[in-house]
This record gives structure tokens, C-alpha cells and sequence, in this order.
């Protein structure tokens, strides 16, 4: 809205100077005339762009929210659910504290091609999206959210745990690849995700799952 009022300020001006050249007053005409349409023409591109921005937002919203609607299916299996832990400049989308373990799980996006399936490739390492490798690596990006999970239980508990790190893409269909059995990262469609979970071997009792939860719930904007 603020570049559309510039805008709208800019054509008030142009259009008071085009009542004055029209009633006799002829002061800079074309030169606000010209820098109008620069201006009208610059803050067109910015709201362009700004609504492109908008729209990948709200999408990335959205799965969010829909993981979170999954996961919380946990709950009643003994889970502790947590979303939106802000970490130094990133945050970690969901934690879930599970007697099979704790696993940190980071939601991307990504609309879905006009031609071709919505597939994604795993292969242990990296991910290609309908083909291609996203800009920024997810596989990496869940590594070090689930380092960070790791050590702020460290840093409050003093136990030591293993964290999974997670990606699930919503509305896309995962293909793994042989190398990929063998990777220390889950990445799933997350309707598949608590069944995952819920089927790991049990590593942790009810108590340690109860004192993680707590320990971490501390870094949660809003638990839940």
C-alpha cells in the first residue's frame, strides 16, 4: 500500500499541473508529466513483485499449517509437538518429541509444474524438484535446524540425543533412491510422516520425552 500511495501522490500532482496548464498556469508540464510515469511505471514492477512475494509466503504458510495438522495426530501416542522455534536468523518449522526419538522437521513449498508429475528425487544428499536442484539446499537447511535442536537440548538438559532431521514437501510425490536408505534425513509427503514416526523403535521413556518437551518449549513462540 505504501507504493501504491506514492503513486496516487505522484498522478495528483500531474493531474494539478494539467489543471493549471489548462487554465493558463504552464509550470514544468512535461517534466512532471515524465517523472510521474517513471514513477507510476516503477511502483507498478515493485507491487508486482511484492504480490509474487506475498503469494510464495501465504503458500509457505499454508504447508506449514497443514504439517502441523498431521503431526498433531501425534499427540495421542505419547508425542510432544512444537512449532515455530526461532533460531539466530531461521527458525525451526516443528519439533516433535516422540519415545522413538526427536526429529526436526523443516516444510518447503513449491508450486507444482504446469507439464510433468510433481515428483521429487532423494538420494541420500540432495533432492531435485520435477528436475531441477532447489537454490537452497533443504536436505542441508533440516541438518542444521536438527544441529541446533540437538544443542539447545545439550545446553538445558545435559543429555545428549539424536535428532532426525526432516523434509517434507506437501501435494509432491517422493521418490527415494537406493542410496537413500542409508541417509540420517527422513524426506517424506507429510501424510507419511507419523505413520514414521509412530512405527520407530522405542528409544526413549516417557520421562525424558516429557523433559525434552518442557526444555524446548522454552524456545517456541506459541506452543502447542
Amino acid at each position: 500500500m505504501a507504493y501504491v500511495a506514492v503513486a496516487m501522490v505522484m498522478v495528483s500532482i500531474a493531474l494539478l499541473e494539467w489543471i493549471r496548464w489548462w487554465t493558463g498556469f504552464k509550470f514544468a508540464l512535461g517534466t512532471w508529466t515524465v517523472v510521474t510515469t517513471l514513477v507510476v511505471v516503477g511502483v507498478a514492477i515493485l507491487v508486482w513483485r511484492t504480490r509474487v512475494r506475498v503469494r510464495s509466503l501465504r503458500q509457505g504458510l499454508d504447508g506449514e499449517k497443514a504439517v502441523g495438522q498431521y503431526l498433531e495426530r501425534l499427540r495421542d501416542r505419547g508425542a510432544h509437538v512444537l512449532h515455530d522455534l526461532p533460531g539466530d536468523g531461521f527458525n525451526v518449522d516443528h519439533v516433535v518429541i516422540h519415545p522413538s526419538g526427536v526429529y526436526a522437521v523443516e516444510t518447503k513449498t513449491y508450486s507444482k509444474p504446469v507439464k510433468g508429475g510433481a515428483q521429487i528425487v532423494f538420494d541420500g544428499e540432495k533432492v531435485r524438484v520435477a528436475g531441477y536442484e532447489p537454490e537452497r539446499d533443504p536436505v542441508r537447511q533440516a541438518r542444521a535446524c536438527a544441529a541446533w535442536v540437538r544443542e539447545q537440548v545439550a545446553e538445558t538438559t545435559g543429555k545428549t540425543v539424536t535428532v532426525r532431521p526432516v523434509v517434507v514437501f506437501p501435494g509432491w510425490f517422493i521418490q527415494p533412491t537406493a542410496e537413500s536408505r542409508g541417509s540420517d534425513v527422513w524426506v517424506l509427503n507429510p501424510k507419511a510422516l507419523p505413520a514414521f514416526i509412530d512405527h520407530s523403535d522405542r528409544v526413549m521413556p516417557d520421562t525424558d520425552v516429557h523433559l525434552l518437551a518442557s526444555s524446548l518449549s522454552r524456545h517456541v513462540r506459541s506452543a502447542s
